[in-house]
């Protein structure tokens, strides 16, 4: 859901316009340590499965094989790991075809993955999903990270989303929060129980303080008032040459924050169950078809098609749409 305008300049002619194509909004660790993370020049291992015909295919000389490896895919894996080892049998295996849980478009210039996994029968886990997007422009290359979890109606708790968006080596968009599943103003309730009590602005605010960050104003209304009050919605600039300090900031504070809010959606939103009449759950089941549908209107219909062959991005959005319970209209 993300629409960082800074990053459209950098794209080729081919591919005129990129909206965070690849995101759909688009055991608990021990100790109080950040999360660990391999070496940064380690090779990113697929989600699952060999590599695919796709990616296999034949590209020209800016070719990427693979997207390379980065902190904030640490990060996001290091998260995915801590999100499995809690819901353990709550999730199902991976069901994604070969041919989108690693993909790449003709001139190979741009790579992508997917990752699904449902929740099993009975439980409170509609689905969690791990993307990524890399591609390769003239000055550099857009990097693109996300994981979401998204609760069914047994609950109203809120659903967990990061986002990550790196447009040069030294800068990075940062959305991270507990996307809210209902009117804030008008359930007060709602916003002390997930919001105030939980010190979710506490987080927000160790992101907030550090000096390299700026508040980052979304284009999109949509997702403006789609995320919570206490949202992580940030441009994390180091400057010129200040990409060891990138690193360290999304390795250091960005990983522990992002931790730290997922242990407390495990904790408080995973495992909650909702008492709610038959009313209050249609509006419910409303409420979040319509984030979703706006989701894919937004960052994939619209997208995914100016960076992919129609056939890849076909195959990319069905899967999502399948994971999203959202028909094509």
């Amino acid at each position: 859901m993300l629409r960082p305008e800074h990053c459209l300049r950098l794209l080729p002619a081919a591919t005129p316009a990129f909206v965070g194509a690849s995101a759909p909004f688009s055991c608990p660790l021990p100790g109080g340590g950040a999360i660990r993370l391999r070496h940064p020049r380690a090779r990113t291992p697929r989600l699952r499965g060999e590599p695919s015909s796709v990616m296999r295919a034949s590209a020209g000389p800016d070719a990427v094989a693979s997207a390379p490896e980065m902190p904030q895919r640490e990060v996001v894996r290091a998260l995915a790991e801590q999100a499995v080892a809690r819901l353990g049998p709550r999730l199902l295996p991976s069901a994604v075809p070969d041919d989108v849980a690693e993909f790449r478009n003709g001139a190979g210039n741009a790579v992508g993955s997917l990752d699904v996994r449902r929740g099993a029968p009975g439980s409170s886990i509609d689905f969690m999903l791990q993307s990524s997007l890399h591609c390769k422009v003239p000055n550099g290359a857009i990097d693109i990270t996300s994981i979401l979890i998204f609760l069914n109606c047994m609950t109203d708790a809120p659903h967990f989303l990061l986002e990550l968006i790196q447009g040069s080596p030294t800068s990075i968009v940062v959305v991270l929060d507990l996307l809210p599943r209902k009117d804030l103003a008008f359930h007060p309730d709602y916003l002390q129980k997930y919001y105030e009590n939980s010190r979710m602005d506490e987080q927000r605010a160790k992101i907030d303080e550090l000096p390299q960050v700026r508040p980052y104003r979304s284009p999109s209304l949509f997702v403006r008032c789609a995320c919570s009050p206490t949202a992580v919605m940030v441009s994390i600039d180091c400057g010129q040459g200040g990409e060891g300090t990138l690193e360290e900031i999304v390795r250091g504070q960005l990983a522990m924050v992002a931790k730290e809010v997922l242990q407390f959606w495990l904790d408080c939103c995973a495992d909650s169950t909702t008492k709610m009449d038959n009313t209050e759950r249609d509006f419910l089941l409303k409420r979040d078809q319509i984030v979703r549908s706006k989701s894919i209107e937004v960052d994939l219909t619209a997208n995914l098609p100016m960076m992919f062959d129609p056939d890849v991005s076909s195959r990319v959005i069905s899967e999502i749409r399948k994971a999203f319970g959202v028909q094509e209209a």
